[in-house]
This record gives structure tokens, sequence and C-alpha cells, in this order.
């Protein structure tokens, strides 16, 4: 292998990654507070994407407004998902809240199916991210710098928003003890709905990065995203923000690398994520950057 395909394959996988960790973020930020995994939650990149779609199709509205426009709609999503399948079950077992959020995941995928219908839908790709530049003899389509400098950007709003105002302050209180953070006067549900939405956001972006990287929607587009990103955050450290983003940048560098080092293992791919999973959660279970978590009562 030549170092400019070698080059170009390590561009690929860093921008693969961040697809991983920003949607990784999510799960991560909603295990942090409810000791939740959200399998819901990689079925928010459809709906955003088919939010976009419409968006632009039936509305006529310009992507620049429509995109903005589906992730706000998805962040609502997460709320109402959160009102609806989840804080009923609040002092449930926690293996209720499991089975809760996937039925939820069920009933996205085929509200889609039968709502939207199966065929797949293009997604309308703006001229400004189908550019192909080229530099140093490598030919980079201009979508695969953008999305980890947009990863980076949203990495740093959001630690922003997480160390340095009130409302991140009680996100860390509500993750050590939820009756203590209300002793405080410290509304817990309300600090939930506000992390549904941020992590349905962050979903929802990376749903719209992934359809335009990869231009086709259909209703069960967010499965395997949804848990190579679930992958991301344990290789990272589940409830670990950054390590989520790092963790999703290794897992999308080991999947292009092994494929353009052993190209005999491409149809592997996705089992690649897997045994990954596998190996992570028998040797290190708390991930890159995790730490030992006492469970919640």
């Amino acid at each position: 292998m030549t170092a400019t395909i070698l080059l170009q394959q390590l561009i690929n996988g860093i921008s693969l990654g961040s697809l991983y960790g920003l949607v990784a973020i999510g799960y991560t930020m909603v295990y942090g507070i409810l000791r939740l995994i959200n399998f819901a939650h990689g079925d928010l990149l459809m709906v955003a994407s088919y939010a976009a779609i419409y968006g632009v199709a039936l509305f006529s509205l310009p992507w620049f407004v429509s995109f903005p426009l589906a992730i706000a709609f998805t962040g609502c999503m997460g709320i109402v998902l959160d009102r609806g399948a989840y804080k009923p079950l609040r002092d449930a077992p926690r293996i209720s809240l499991l089975i809760s959020a996937i039925g939820a995941s069920f009933l996205l995928e085929n509200m889609a199916l039968v709502v939207i219908g199966g065929i797949p839908k293009g997604f309308p790709r703006p001229a400004m991210f189908a550019k192909v530049i080229d530099v140093l003899g490598l030919r980079i389509q201009v979508l695969t710098i953008y999305i980890p400098i947009l990863t980076l950007i949203f990495l740093a709003g959001l630690l922003y928003i997480i160390y340095r105002t009130r409302v991140g302050k009680a996100m860390r209180a509500a993750s050590v003890d939820f009756e203590t953070t209300r002793l405080m006067g410290i509304n817990v549900d309300r600090i939930i709905a506000i992390t549904f939405l941020i992590g349905s956001s962050l979903a929802a972006a990376g749903g719209i990065m992934w359809a335009l990287k990869y231009p086709q929607v259909n209703p069960f587009m967010g499965v395997i995203p949804g848990l190579k990103a679930f992958i991301a955050a344990v290789l990272g450290g589940i409830g670990n923000i950054v390590g989520a983003v790092i963790g999703g940048f290794l897992l999308g560098l080991g999947e292009i690398m092994i494929v353009a080092l052993i190209p005999e293992l491409s149809q592997y791919r996705d089992a690649f994520s897997f045994v990954i999973l596998i190996l992570v959660l028998l040797f290190r279970p708390t991930g890159i950057m995790g730490e030992p978590i006492t469970d919640k009562t």
C-alpha cells in the first residue's frame, strides 16, 4: 500500500469515526444520568434524515434551514421518548427501562415503515458538500473534512455546557445521586429532559451527516450506525463524553484500516466492531476513560 492510499484511508477512518463519536455522545449522556442504554437512540438518525428530506422536498426549504429544523425536531422527539417511554418507569426495575428502550426502537422503525414506506429515498446533497478537492495527490470529498471539524465543534460546545453552566452542573449532580440532587432543589426530570434534548440533537446532526455521506435513507438506516456508536461509547468508557468521541475515532479508524490493509476481510467489517465490543467487555469493561460506577437505587 502506498503512502498516498494509506493517508487517504486514514482520513476516511477519521471521518467515519467522527460520526460514530457524535452519535455515541447521546448514548453516554443518557447512561451517565439514567444508567440506561437508549437503544432507540440510533433510530433518531433516521428520524432526522427523513425530517431533513421532507423539509427540502415537501416544504421547499433551503437546506440550511431544513437541516437545523430537522435537528430541532429530533431533539424534541428525544424529549417525547423520555416522557412517553422512560419517565413512567423511573422507579421500575432497570430491566423494564431496557425493554422499553427496545420497544421504542421498534416503534420508530415500524412507524416509519408504515407511514413513509420501505423504499429507500435519495438524500438531497448540497453542491458544497459534494465537491472533491485534490490535496497532495489525494482526492478528498470536502464533506470528509467537514465531519470531524463539526464533531469537534459540537464536542467543545457540549463540554462548555457540562462544565461551565448551571444546567451542566445539575447534570453532573444528577449523574451521581438523584435523591440528593432533588434535595438541593433541582428538578431532576427537567434535567433529564434537557439531556435527551441535547443527546438527540447531536444524534440528529450525526444522522444528517451520515445521510450526506451515504445519500440513501430508509426506515432501518439507524440500526447499524446506532449499534456502532454504542460500541464506540463502551470502548471509550460509557458515561464519559470525551471517551465516547475517542472510542468513535478508534472504531472508525479500525474499521477502515482493517479493510484497507486486509481487503479479504472487507465482508467482516461489521463483525470487527462486535469483536471489539466483546474484547472490551472481557478485559476492560469500563472502557478507555471510564471509571467504575456504583449502581443507583
